[in-house]
């Protein structure tokens, strides 16, 4: 598997009136990660994801095991706003998505699944037959979106996994199986 290329417009929105550029409305190139990404990454998980935000370090070891599906969303202005990870398993077909985010000001524009769609795709490409993720069971958008790309909750059990991530810490794992292959 080799890192593909990709820089494309996404979330253009016409620019206000005023000075300007707002951020909210600056065209978001959606991209590979890089190496130079790694502090903004780090500092865009924290902003999204707070007290459950990976710390440096791992995000920077996703980064060098899992590159070519750790895709991100650029202003162009030096600032992240939203990124999708995906981790294959060394043998077998299957993929966990590890985070998917996007910043509070460019949410419902459709980003998070251009992400996905971006990732997912990619996905398919490399042979991966099965994506699971865990969300969150109150976030109800999150679970829309995922329900609208084709996951489902994880059988036997309907997907809640009680205290998956420690004592209170609930989630429910959805699944993908995606057709074809390379």
């Amino acid at each position: 598997m080799t890192a593909e290329p990709l820089e494309r417009s996404v979330g253009g929105h016409e620019q206000l009136t005023g000075p300007g550029p707002y951020p909210d409305t600056l065209p978001l190139a959606l991209r590979t990660a890089r190496e130079s990404d790694l502090p903004e990454l780090r500092r865009l998980d924290e902003e999204v994801f707070q007290e459950f935000a990976y710390p440096g370090f791992l995000l920077r070891q996703f980064f060098d095991m899992h590159e070519e599906h750790f895709l991100v969303l650029d202003d162009g202005a030096g600032r992240l706003r939203g990124y999708v990870l995906a981790a294959t398993r060394a043998l077998g077909r299957d993929s966990w998505i590890l985070g998917l985010c996007v910043t509070q000001d460019r949410r419902r524009h459709g980003l998070g699944r251009e992400l996905m769609t971006e990732v997912l795709a990619r996905l398919r490409r490399d042979g991966i037959q099965v994506v699971r993720l865990t969300v969150e069971p109150a976030n109800l958008a999150a679970i829309l979106l995922y329900r609208s790309l084709g996951f489902r909750p994880e059988e036997p059990d309907g997907g809640l996994r009680p205290d998956y991530f420690g004592p209170g810490m609930h989630r429910q794992i959805m699944r993908l199986d995606l057709p074809g292959g390379p």
